[in-house]
């Protein structure tokens, strides 16, 4: 984008389209929730706001500060919110910006070319749910400052002091009457504010947080952009090319795109996809130009060298995306968004000009280095042999279980309302876990498949092996709605899958096994929220016999000494080394009973974070997962080794 820096920025382009009263009643109109999602939703407001000031070439760097109050500072040195009287209002322009919905620069006053955030509704929706809020304007000769009070100034704006520096320091404390938290999640904050630096190149953010007594500083600045950022996603895995490829394209001064990308040894594909800085969890026209340009210049490539026979059919798109990460981001200056969540771009242009640049610059790419290229080709032309034979696989897995009694379904005892999205399926460790499970269980809603024996990782497999793997088909089958390219969650036959294995090393590892398996190939179970994690007890503390026997199930040491403190003298201790130890009246008591039982969901807060953790602790690389295991061994409790 080109960055016009003789833009006049004063009051004349602050366009005002209502006002602020609807901000308080419906909060979660404006920032989604008023749980901490919505907390944090603050902080990206006022940074956004200062990332669009970078945007337009004016300002490379941000400090954000969560203070020891909760409150949280955000300071940028920018143009500095223009502080002269706003024609239509009559006040001065910070004070519109602060207190008037819709009140920005980015309503087509000729401010800003790209912005990314909530198009100006920012500051002013943060400001209307802040208990308080200060804000200092420098503009390069004086620093003026005015505060406020849920929406409302306290003070008119005055000066405060001279400078030559230019800026805006905006300081706000969330209001408590609103939000149902007040505490930040450091690492989440994080994420995104890293997320910033690395689609900003050049960006200096300086994110410190003040509320431990020694406070955790961090600067997050990327001088190669998505380049790094691939870097960062790939950092333990095995790239079978050094270079991450870069390029970028531009389409008149109101469109830009860059791509990053790299092909790992890995199995799944990563791509993330932005649009003027924000997340497109749910892709769009720039993903979708950017998938179809891949395949087609890999599948030229591959048939102009005679690297894809005549005989042989053409590479599919996800055979070209195996062991890809992959990012792209688009800078637009009319950006579409569809749906409120603004989570999928909509602009056709953005499909053109990616596909374009794909064909090239990326077929330029893989003529001046044909040794990557043909690693390339190597990678995909093996993926679709292995997608062929999972095919077959799969045909055959269909022909096996179409008469619904296929010998691996066998152990499943199934429910009378299967298919009710009450409906639950427990995969438990064991075939004496498994018998209690069943005798246990109410039969109406629940069933019940054992597993036995170590299953296949996922992490280190192709699809066809996880097709013709007899530990993982069962799983397949029970759950009904196929695997990978075919997985349709509208045919799942269960509305929760409950992982039921003891608190021993080897109950952990085949939960990870299969929370893998769901990750790479049944994602949307886990985004959807069907996957939880049993939480049977450790303990039972029990006193007397008969009619007098009072029991207490527990899951902890420090629960325990507390139940033995309440039954006092005579109580006795039993400690559960696994699941089959108990008889089945004990697991539906405790561990299976809605009424009673505590189980855990399992959720991707953040999938970049849960694709590298699944990298380290099932992949192929040892020296991360020591790390991985020496960083947090603190956490690890009741380790049965």
């Amino acid at each position: 984008m080109e960055h016009k820096k003789d833009t006049n920025y004063d009051e004349s382009q602050i366009q005002v389209l209502e006002g602020l009263e609807a901000v308080r009643k419906r909060p979660g109109m404006y920032i989604g929730s008023v749980s901490i999602t919505g907390l944090h939703h603050l902080i990206y407001e006022i940074v956004d706001n200062s990332i669009d000031e970078a945007l337009a070439g004016y300002c490379d760097r941000i400090t954000v500060d969560i203070n020891p109050d909760n409150s949280v500072t955000v300071e940028d040195n920018g143009r500095g919110i223009p502080v002269g009287i706003h024609p239509q209002q009559g006040i001065p322009t910070v004070e519109v910006v602060l207190t008037i919905l819709h009140a920005g620069g980015k309503f087509g006053g000729g401010g800003y070319k790209v912005s990314g955030g909530l198009h100006g509704v920012g500051s002013s929706v943060v400001n209307a749910l802040s208990e308080r809020l200060e804000v200092e304007v420098s503009n390069g000769e004086h620093v003026y400052y005015q505060s406020y009070e849920r929406g409302k100034p306290t003070c008119k704006l005055k000066i405060i002091g001279d400078t030559d520096k230019t800026g805006t320091k905006i300081t706000f404390l969330p209001d408590s009457e609103i939000f149902e938290t007040l505490n930040y999640d450091y690492d989440v904050l994080l994420k995104r504010l890293r997320e910033q630096a690395f689609l900003n190149k050049g960006v200096r953010i300086i994110f410190t947080d003040k509320r431990v007594a020694e406070p955790k500083s961090v600067e997050l600045y990327a001088e190669g952009g998505i380049k790094e950022f691939v870097h960062y996603i790939n950092k333990n895995k095995e790239p079978i090319h050094d270079d991450v490829v870069y390029f970028e394209a531009k389409r008149g001064d109101d469109m830009e795109v860059e791509v990053a990308m790299q092909y790992t040894t890995s199995y799944s594909e990563t791509i993330l996809s932005f649009a003027n800085n924000i997340h497109t969890v749910d892709g769009g026209m720039h993903e979708t130009g950017f998938k179809s340009g891949l395949t087609r210049v890999l599948n030229d490539y591959a048939r102009k060298y005679k690297l894809l026979k005549e005989k042989d059919q053409n590479l599919m798109g996800e055979d070209t995306r195996e062991g890809l990460t992959a990012v792209i981001s688009v800078k637009v200056a009319e950006a579409q968004f569809e749906g409120q969540t603004k989570t999928k771009l909509g602009n056709s242009g953005a499909r053109t000009l990616v596909e374009s640049a794909l064909n090239d610059k990326l077929s330029a790419f893989l003529e001046e280095n044909p040794k990557v290229a043909r690693a390339i080709i190597e990678k995909t032309i093996n993926a679709s042999r292995a997608r062929e034979a999972a095919r077959k696989a799969r045909e055959a897995t269909r022909k096996s279980s179409s008469a619904n009694n296929s010998s691996l379904l066998g152990k499943l005892a199934r429910c009378t309302d299967e298919g009710a999205d009450y409906a639950e399926l427990f995969i438990v460790e064991g075939d004496s876990a498994g018998g209690s499970a069943k005798q246990g269980r109410h039969r109406r809603y629940q069933a019940v498949l054992p597993l036995w024996g170590k299953m296949l990782n996922v992490e280190k497999s192709r699809i066809d092996k996880v097709y013709s793997n007899e530990k993982l088909l069962p799983i397949i089958q029970a759950l009904g709605a196929g695997i990978g390219e075919d997985f349709d969650i509208s045919n799942l036959k269960y509305g929760k899958i409950i992982i039921m294995a003891d608190a021993d090393v080897d109950g952990s590892h085949i939960r990870t096994l299969l929370l893998t398996f769901f990750f790479r190939y049944m994602r949307p179970l886990i985004e959807q929220g069907h996957v939880y994690i049993a939480q049977p007890p450790l303990f039972k503390v029990y006193k007397g016999k008969n009619k007098d026997l009072v029991e207490r199930f527990v899951f902890d040491e420090a629960a325990r000494d507390r139940a033995i403190a309440e039954l006092g003298k005579g109580a006795k201790v039993q400690r559960y080394k696994g699941l089959g130890e108990m008889d089945p009246e004990e697991l539906k008591e405790t561990t299976m009973d809605p009424e009673k039982r505590t189980i855990l969901r399992v959720d991707i807060e953040d999938a970049i974070a849960a694709d590298q953790i699944f990298t380290i602790l099932m992949g192929e690389k040892v020296e991360p997962r020591r790390e991985f295991i020496e960083q947090n061994a603190q956490y690890a409790t009741d380790l049965d080794i």
